[in-house]
Order: C-alpha cells, then structure tokens, then sequence
C-alpha cells in the first residue's frame, strides 16, 4: 500500500487526476471504476480542465461506477447516474452508452446485480478503480461488517451514513436508505486501486483503513491486501496516522531515485 500524504485536498485530487490522465494515456482503452460523492469532485473538475485544455481524451474508456441508490428514478437530482453526468460525463467526450451504473428499475434486484458483475466481467475486468472512503470505513456503500469476498448486491445503508448524505436531499424528498453497491470482493479485483481521503472528519476511518487490523468493521482495511492500492490524502485525513512521518519520507525517497 502507497500511502501519499498531500498538503490541501487541492493538491491531493490534482494528484488524483494526475494519476488517472497517466493510466489513460498508458492504456487509452482502459475501463475505470468511479466514485460519487464530495471526495472526487476536485478530481472530476481537474480531470474535466485536463481534457479541455490538453489532448486527454475518453473517448474508448468504459466506466463502472461503485453504487446507486435504490427507488431513486434514473435522471432523479440525487441519483448517481445524474450526478455523474452532471459532474463529469457531460463535459468530456466519452461515449456514454460505455458508461455503467448499477440500477435497477424492475425489482429484480438480484439479476440486475449479477449482469452487473458479467458486464465487468466482459470488459475484461476493471483496471483502476477509484474510491473515497466513508468516515465509518465504507469503501461503495459496503458497510461495516460487510463481507470481504462479497460481490455487487443490495445493501442497507447505516444510519450514519443516511445522516451524512442527507444533505444532499430536500426535505420534501424521500431519502433511500438501501442501494446497490459493488461488493468489495468486487473492488478487490480491479488490477490497480485509488482511494481519496479528505478533511479531519476522515482521520479516523483514514487511521483504521492504513494502520488498522484487517476487518470487516472498517471495510477499507481489506486493500491492505491489494497489491496495487494508492491511498492520496490531505494533511487533515492524515492527522491521526502513527507512522505520518514516515510516509511522506518514504515519499520523498521515491520521488529521489525515480528523478
């Protein structure tokens, strides 16, 4: 596990981009698992200027997105479909019948999943999947106590969460409180991993994910186990790691002998 500790989340969702714009231009083909939520928007925005002002370009990369609430209808303001059209999809020149989200509208929830997984499956697998992390340790909306082999399925949301997303929702609107998610044996699979932690309401669950026991409580730990796995973070999520010292001087290191 990589471990960047950046100064503002400014710097680390430019890191971010930075990082994605490298994979693409390596691999123009490549299939990106995406998030939603506060954590990536800079990133989005960065990447968005990028493709604007440079050569970037989209236009053969397919994309899975972690989750979807369910009951919400596909172009509902606060369904994930919307929001990433809204903050990405429409201001780039991907194709954006390549563009996958896990939804549902017949209730047959368990066939709805399971193509979802034959789809990844059929584009060959993701090959660098995106992530925030939530402040009681979800990574999707994979749970505390959620399995660590498990696969894309309907999870009920924690009241926590419900609480944390609530702003996002009016007060006339019916806020869901289950949804789809990509399960984190699911996540685990993607050939590369880049996980975004942001503000001090973070640290703890940043602590836990880094330096923590491997366990379902904090679902993030699991990518203690991936291979691949970047973990960028900002001076303020970073703040209560017992080893921060040495991360950013095993940073330092890297940038000397790579230069």
């Amino acid at each position: 596990m990589r471990v960047v500790i950046l100064p503002s989340e400014a710097d680390a969702s430019n890191f971010a981009a930075g990082f994605i714009e490298d994979y693409i231009c390596e691999k123009q083909d490549a299939v990106l698992g995406l998030a939603t939520g506060s954590s990536v928007l800079l990133t989005y925005e960065t990447l968005i200027k990028k493709h604007q002002e440079s050569t970037l370009s989209f236009q053969n990369i397919t994309t899975f997105n972690l989750d979807e609430y369910v009951g919400l209808k596909r172009y509902h303001t606060q369904s994930y479909r919307y929001y990433m059209k809204q903050k990405l999809f429409n201001h780039i020149d991907i194709d954006q019948k390549n563009t996958y989200i896990p939804e549902c509208f017949n209730d047959d929830y368990q066939l709805s999943c399971n193509n979802y997984e034959t789809s990844i499956k059929s584009c060959g697998g993701i090959d660098l999947q995106l992530l925030g992390i939530g402040s009681n340790g979800h990574i999707g909306f994979n749970e505390p106590t959620s399995s660590l082999s498990s696969r894309t399925r309907v999870k009920t949301l924690t009241k926590s969460t419900i609480a944390n997303n609530s702003r996002f929702f009016k007060d006339s609107e019916v806020q869901p409180s289950i949804a789809i998610t990509m399960g984190i044996g699911t996540i685990m699979e993607a050939q590369n991993i880049l996980l975004l932690g942001l503000g001090k309401h973070k640290s703890k669950a940043v602590a836990d994910l880094v330096e923590g026991p491997l366990s379902s409580f904090c679902p993030g730990s699991v990518l203690q186990n991936h291979e691949n796995a970047v973990i960028v973070l900002d001076q303020e999520a970073a703040s209560e790691l017992k080893l921060y010292d040495y991360y950013v001087h095993t940073e330092k290191m890297k940038l000397k002998y790579m230069c």
